[in-house]
């Protein structure tokens, strides 16, 4: 568990399910995410998969649902896939909070104790890919210490943050 000022980062479990189609069931939160809500039961299969781990031994999944911890409610995700470099180890990080609980510093604060957890453990270079129009979460990535690069991926900035060997 990764703990913040007011959040609490808990690795997944396959019972996040029916609380999580809530949080993310409004489609207007989809709108730079790509898709559509899933129900608590397709949830349910995303996370069971999840929880499983990366069927790549080189690729070590972390997902976590971000708790609220004086509303005692989850509010988000937050999640890293992280893999071997010759240099190390890096990261390549995405946030989603509920529509509801946006515009009150959750991704912020979420995404900000995530890439602290991550570099506390060797990792040395953390990407996140963010939509070019998609301004929250760039912020979101800025705060985090990600800066925006010239590279895209389906659309997407690549932002980056990379510590020196």
């Amino acid at each position: 568990m990764v703990e913040t000022r007011r959040l609490s980062l808990v690795p997944l479990a396959v019972e996040d399910a029916e609380e999580m189609a809530g949080v993310l069931g409004d489609p207007a939160l989809h709108t730079y995410i790509g898709g559509a809500p899933h129900s608590a039961q397709a949830l349910r299969a995303r996370y069971e998969r999840l929880v499983a781990g990366s069927p790549d031994p080189s690729a070590t999944w972390w997902n976590w649902v971000i708790r609220l911890r004086e509303e005692d409610r989850l509010a988000g995700t937050v999640q890293a896939t992280v893999t071997a470099t010759g240099r190390g180890h890096a990261a390549e990080v995405a946030w989603v909070t509920g529509t509801p609980w946006q515009r009150r510093g959750i991704a912020k604060e979420a995404a900000c104790g995530l890439v602290a957890w991550l570099r506390g453990r060797g990792v040395h270079t953390i990407r996140a890919h963010v939509h070019p129009d998609h301004h929250a979460s760039a912020a979101v990535a800025a705060a985090a210490g990600l800066a925006p690069t010239a590279h895209r991926q389906d659309g997407e900035i690549r932002w980056e943050l990379v510590d020196s060997p």
